[in-house]
């Protein structure tokens, strides 16, 4: 078995192993699927597993901007992940995420997250389930009477408007300190915005894209960076409910809408898991954000076999909202908290040391560093792409 770069002539091999591993797209669909990923290809952002010219499997990893607690963080977002179904079970996945590890360093992402169809073979090399997409089933007409937005002004967009919805994306996610989401860049987005089911609206600190699904309205993107834009783009949405009844839609665990909703006894939300992982712990550390507040300076020992230059021990200081990590040389002074690859991204996530310690991958230290590090990584992630 080889890991190899894929090229423009494994494409036809590339979509027949996708459409055995999830199902067959549509003509249009694959087109667009052609269109998405072959600018990737001289990236070396997609890798395949040969046994000769035969193609076994494949991965792809997405360039995306992922923000932690306010603060952009380089992330590579694994997708398509396929294995042929004559060589399931015969390791074909496990040494090409052992590559994606790799070549994630190597393009530079201090971090990976990807939607798991199953959680064992992510897991065992690293990912940990962090945190989720949130789809909220909402009344139509309970939309449409979030006035008071009127003097937002909304317009039309498409694949030219890219640039400024990455801005206000930026600008939101850095001024609500939030923790998850990613952003695309503007080859990606123009290719989103060029959708032609999709309606599309831009406002000055917000914007929203839908779309029909069936009967009913799937939302999949609103952000909003004040209560004005949020009324005028949820109830722009509402304006359907002379014939829709449910709109689902991607929402923040807190979304506002939840809270500008007139009657609110019972929330209908699904989630779709996703799983995160550290590629490059020092400069994961480095570029996160953290509460203004959280002050700690501990010692913490990581185990990461995938990925020995994680491994060992490592100085965490946090002051200010921000953070470094520096590597120690010895142990001998230090009583440090012990994590898994995997935990040690968990707790990267938000997930409590508690809940750590509790499944193995946290051990070691003392009640006094946990209460530290559950303050300085504390987080709620979410995510409202799919990818």
């Amino acid at each position: 078995m080889e890991i190899r770069e894929l090229t423009p002539d494994h494409l036809d091999a590339v979509l027949d192993n996708r459409t055995r591993a999830f199902g067959p797209l549509s003509a249009s669909d694959a087109e667009a699927w052609r269109v998405m990923v072959t600018p990737m290809l001289p990236e070396g952002r997609y890798l395949g597993a040969f046994d000769g010219a035969r193609l076994m499997g494949t991965a792809r990893v997405n360039p995306y901007t992922q923000w932690w607690h306010g603060r952009p963080v380089s992330m590579g977002g694994v997708a398509s992940v396929t294995v042929s179904p004559e060589d399931r079970g015969r390791g074909v996945g496990g040494r090409l995420m052992h590559a994606v590890i790799d070549r994630a360093a190597e393009l530079g992402h201090a971090v990976s997250a990807l939607y798991p169809a199953t959680t064992p073979i992510y897991r065992s090399l690293g990912w940990e389930h962090a945190g989720a997409q949130y789809i909220a089933t909402l009344p139509a007409e309970a939309l449409r009477t979030l006035r008071g937005g009127a003097d937002v002004k909304l317009r039309r967009m498409g694949p030219d408007d890219a640039p400024e919805v990455i801005a206000v994306l930026n600008r939101v996610y850095a001024a609500t300190r939030a923790s998850g989401p990613l952003v695309a860049d503007e080859r990606t987005w123009r290719g989103w915005l060029s959708e032609e089911d999709d309606f599309c609206y831009l406002a000055d600190d917000g914007y929203v894209t839908y779309h029909w699904s069936g009967r009913d309205i799937q939302v999949d993107n609103l952000v909003a960076g004040s209560e004005a834009t949020a009324r005028a783009l949820w109830s722009l949405v509402g304006t359907a409910s002379s014939i829709v009844t449910s709109v689902r839609a991607c929402v923040e665990p807190y979304d506002p809408v939840l809270w500008l909703l007139r009657e609110r006894s019972k929330d209908e939300v699904a989630q779709t898991r996703w799983m995160f992982r550290v590629i490059d712990l020092p400069a994961a550390v480095a570029a996160r954000g953290y509460p203004a507040g959280a002050s700690i300076d501990a010692v913490v020992e990581v185990e990461d076999p995938q990925r020995p230059a994680n491994s060992g021990l490592w100085r965490l200081r946090v002051e200010a909202g921000s953070g470094s990590a520096a590597r120690l040389r010895s142990a001998a002074q230090h009583a440090a908290p012990r994590f898994t690859i995997g935990g040690l991204s968990a707790l990267f996530a938000g997930v409590p040391t508690a809940t750590l310690r509790r499944t193995g991958r946290l051990c070691g230290g003392s009640p006094d560093s946990d209460a530290a590090l559950d303050t300085a990584f504390n987080c709620d992630p979410y995510m409202i792409d799919y990818f």
